[in-house]
């Protein structure tokens, strides 16, 4: 499947990376054993972007990762960093510093020591050695901890210690590999907070791995979107949560109704799509794949981008409130939707405040207005 970029400084396949690329994969491949689990990647990262490969568990990420690193060899293709081959050259010659899932610190050694073993490593002064885990301690807001061993630390102390040892040595790409996995809810934001305060002040080419779709939202200039070993689009994080270009994409990234269709017809930049009992009109741009009359397709709309509306003659869809949840900040409303279907149909609204739940309480008949903005047409995967 061929990679979808939503700017042309990430197209693939040019033989020599261009100068404001940090890190370039072309045409990569890894096998283990019989099995492939990275088929052809192309992938382009800007010097100083944070970009994020996110996907589920098995799709590939954290093998991209540790073929950046030097942790894996590729089977064919070739690896550059600020414009050098790197694909045959071990870990430690390719200057990059990494934050493991588990920190992977040493527990016999002090923060201190922990932080600065790279550069002893490297056969740095002992006199700038301590300077320089000085000046990486109090970045990472760790001063005066320096002599304790990593079991008197808590949690996101540890990992302050493991960004601060990757940092020291002034690395080309900094890669994290799933670093948040170990903290709780509200130590997990904080630190997001921290280390992209950090990476943009440093301008360091960061990789980040995660399954964690709000992570990703959160802290990336760029996401390259992953499963079975191929990216499947690199993007903003708003545009591919507003404009998907793969169906994988928009149901993998963040919540969404699956709406089935048919394609009725089209007329000057608008498609036209019979759905429910009516029909929906969606500028021409919202169709992916090419339709022809009478196919059926998927319509993908997140559910804030769906109004409750009195019901009237022109609603294309009407449904029946059968429950609501509460979020504190907004609510979710599931509906059981007239559109022609084999099984149940759910849909889920989401509404600011306590409406929702005042004016269509549960047993009411509400019609669904579905906004441009958060819809998306594809073949049916059916």
């Amino acid at each position: 499947m061929k990679v979808v970029h939503s700017d042309p400084a990430a197209q693939p396949g040019l033989s020599h990376p261009q100068a404001d690329t940090a890190v370039s994969l072309e045409g990569v491949v890894k096998k283990y054993h019989d099995q492939t689990v990275l088929h052809e990647v192309s992938l382009k990262i800007k010097r100083g972007e944070f970009l994020t490969l996110l996907g589920p568990s098995g799709c590939g990420k954290t093998t991209l990762l540790n073929l950046i690193a030097g942790f894996a060899e590729a089977d064919s293709g070739e690896i550059f960093i600020e414009g050098q081959p790197v694909t045959s050259d071990p870990p430690h010659k390719r200057q990059i510093g990494i934050v493991f899932q588990n920190y992977a610190l040493f527990p016999h050694m002090t923060v201190e020591r922990n932080i600065g073993y790279g550069l002893r490593m490297r056969g740095v002064p002992k006199d700038e050695v301590a300077q320089r885990v000085k000046e990486a301690m109090a970045m990472v807001k760790l001063t005066g901890l320096g002599h304790r061993k990593p079991r008197e630390l808590s949690g996101g102390q540890q990992q302050r210690v493991a960004l601060a040892r990757a940092l020291i040595i002034q690395p080309k790409v900094l890669l994290l590999d799933e670093p948040f996995s170990a903290l709780d809810k509200s130590l997990r934001g904080s630190m997001q907070v921290e280390i992209r305060e950090i990476q943009r002040r440093l301008g360091l080419t960061t990789v980040f791995v995660t399954h964690d779709q709000g992570e990703a939202l959160a802290m990336s200039d760029r996401i390259a979107v992953m499963s079975a070993g191929v990216i499947r689009q690199i993007a903003s994080p708003a545009d591919l949560y507003r404009s998907p270009q793969d169906p994988f994409v928009a149901s993998f990234l963040g919540d969404v109704n699956i709406l089935p269709a048919h394609y009725h017809g089209k007329a000057a930049h608008e498609i036209q799509l019979r759905l429910g009992s009516g029909y929906l009109s969606l500028p021409q741009a919202r169709l992916v794949d090419a339709s022809h009359e009478g196919e059926r397709l998927d319509v993908y709309v997140r559910p804030e981008h769906i109004l409750l509306e009195s019901l009237h003659a022109g609603s294309v869809l009407s449904g029946t409130v059968i429950h609501h949840v509460f979020q504190g900040d907004h609510i979710n409303t599931y509906l059981d939707v007239d559109v022609p279907r084999t099984a149940r149909q759910v849909v889920t609204v989401r509404s600011a405040g306590l409406g929702a739940m005042q004016h269509w309480p549960v047993g009411s008949v509400a019609g669904l207005a579905l906004l441009d903005e958060g819809i998306s047409v594809f073949s049916s995967r059916k």
